[in-house]
């Protein structure tokens, strides 16, 4: 997995069954390209969107806010509901929700195309996330359900999260040729002949057996309040931000409240009686907020500050995120020789020392050498990423794997949305400043759980 992918949210373990009794007995591997194309589209926004945030500002106006919502709408969105998506699955089928997912995404996706306002789009970008968050799981359930066998369905999903690493990769390179050649709503307007295609292929697809599951209703509106207040205080600021503030505080102190009571909570606090599944989620944590973060800013370091076009910036995020695949890989292999503790720690020293490195850059630097500064800290996450997800997975019951899984994934998508608000807020007073208080705080929050994966167990995950 790259280190802005969602990690796989299983959602049950009846998932894992393949599907019988269908008339229809469909290609798996036609079944994995439907599921594929799919997740590679709600990984593709999540990173393609960047690039063209000048454009959008110089259609709409909105100042740096306006360009963090556009953003962080999304984000958010696909965060927080994750968080009860899974389960949403299982209650309506995988193919169903996964038809639904994709129906919405397309249609959300040209409703941002098409967007006459800021506020339209940020809205827009809100459904886009809601239907990503429900195709996430969805898509994964139908790569398990078409591949009875396990060392199969492990090379599917191996495949699955590929598709989802590469589509990431190519999202600023893409979000930079599409706004140049096209404009920037050609970012949106090229998921929809991606979607028809996505839902076409699942015509062939068995529908998925419904199953029981518990949703957490109150858990998860909560969840969603306290998220949207923190990120509204942080990104406006002022009285309006206090105001959002104490909103967040009083959901997020209901939240904890309903939670312990909840027989099925969204977030089930228990598994932090775990260090090792603590110190994973914070590891996760930091690198969402420093990658993310960090996209965000130099996207706006190269067309804002040093005046390059949209395709020109795309390209110079070519050197980290087409390393990253081959980092994950190698990452996997010294977790399963070694254990998850040492390729945790080489990943956020390294990730550390990257952010360190990239405090000397400023308006001068010329922008290839930023583009190769800006890669130890991405090789860095993409060595953590793989290991703390591995040592996350051993640490847990395999019926509780669902739920950690869904945990650790929504608190990395959340980080990685508060990382580009806090990391907004701070640049729109002086850009060079602020992305070098930025970086200092992505390389402070390596430093501490670096130091933290100290207390994680160095045993390779294939002994036990």
């Amino acid at each position: 997995m790259t280190t802005p992918t969602p990690a796989p949210t299983p959602t049950s373990a009846s998932q894992l069954a393949p599907r019988t009794g269908n008339l229809r007995n469909p290609s798996p591997a036609l079944i994995l390209t439907a599921a594929l194309l799919g997740f590679a589209l709600i990984s593709l926004d999540a990173s393609v969107v960047n690039v063209a945030l000048p454009s959008i500002e110089d259609a709409f106006g909105g100042g740096m806010s306006g360009l963090q919502w556009v953003v962080d709408a999304y984000t958010l969105s696909f965060a927080a509901l994750m968080l009860s998506t899974g389960a949403f699955a299982d209650r309506a089928g995988a193919s169903r929700a996964y038809a639904i997912g994709i129906a919405v995404f397309t249609l959300a996706s040209a409703a941002c195309g098409l967007a006459p306002n800021l506020p339209a789009l940020i809205a827009a970008r809100v459904a886009q996330g809601v239907a990503a968050a429900v195709v996430l799981p969805a898509s994964l359930s139908l790569v398990r359900q078409a591949y009875a066998e396990p060392a199969k369905r492990a090379r599917a999903v191996a495949t699955w999260g590929a598709g989802g690493a590469a589509a990431v990769a190519l999202g600023p390179v893409a979000g930079g040729a599409l706004t140049t050649f096209w404009d920037w709503r050609g970012i949106f307007f090229i998921n929809l002949p991606l979607g028809a295609v996505a839902l076409l292929l699942l015509l062939r697809a068995p529908r998925s057996e419904r199953r029981p599951a518990p949703l957490d209703l109150p858990g998860q509106l909560l969840a969603v309040i306290t998220l949207t207040a923190v990120t509204f205080a942080v990104i406006e600021g002022g009285v309006t931000g206090i105001v959002a503030l104490l909103v967040a505080i009083l959901a997020g102190a209901l939240f904890v409240r309903v939670e312990l009571r909840q027989s099925h909570p969204v977030v089930p606090f228990g598994l932090f009686r775990s260090r090792t599944v603590s110190v994973a989620v914070a590891a996760g944590v930091a690198c969402s907020v420093a990658f993310y973060g960090v996209i965000f800013l130099f996207s706006l370091f190269f067309q804002q500050v040093q005046g390059r076009s949209a395709l020109y910036a795309g390209l110079m995020f070519l050197p980290m995120t087409g390393l990253i695949g081959v980092t994950n890989i190698v990452s996997g292999k010294l977790a399963a020789r070694h254990g998850p503790q040492l390729p945790m720690l080489i990943g956020q020293s390294l990730a550390a020392l990257g952010s360190l490195v990239l405090l000397c850059v400023d308006e001068s630097t010329p922008p290839l050498l930023a583009a190769w500064l800006l890669v130890p800290m991405a090789l860095g996450c993409a060595l953590t990423v793989p290991p703390l997800t591995i040592a996350m997975m051993d640490a847990v019951p395999a019926e509780r794997a669902g739920l950690a899984a869904g945990v650790l994934n929504s608190a990395r998508q959340v980080s990685g949305g508060l990382g580009i608000a806090v990391f907004g807020a701070l640049v729109s007073d002086g850009f060079t400043a602020g992305l070098r208080e930025s970086l200092a705080i992505s390389a402070t929050l390596f430093a501490v759980t670096a130091f933290l994966s100290f207390r994680l167990s160095g045993r390779p995950a294939n002994s036990a």
